[in-house]
C-alpha cells in the first residue's frame, strides 16, 4: 500500500449560521480547493469572489489524512 497523503478540506458544518450547509470539500491542493470553495460559496451562498473572501478560505482550510 501506498503512503496516505494529507487532504485539504473545508466543511460548512463549521459555519453554522451559514444556511445551514452541510457541504465539506476535500482536494489534494490548497489552490485546487480555493478554487472549488470559491465557487461553493459564490453558487450556494452568494458570496462575492475578493481577495479577502479567497484569504479568509486559505486561513480557514484545515487538513486531514483520510482514513
Amino acid at each position: 500500500m501506498g503512503e496516505e497523503m494529507s487532504r485539504y478540506y473545508i466543511d460548512c458544518r463549521d459555519y453554522p449560521g451559514d444556511h445551514g450547509c452541510t457541504t465539506a470539500i476535500y482536494a489534494d491542493s490548497k489552490e485546487e480547493l480555493l478554487e472549488a470553495v470559491v465557487n461553493h460559496g459564490v453558487a450556494a451562498h452568494g458570496k462575492v469572489d475578493t481577495p479577502q473572501f479567497r484569504q479568509e478560505i486559505l486561513n480557514d482550510m484545515k487538513q486531514k489524512t483520510p482514513g
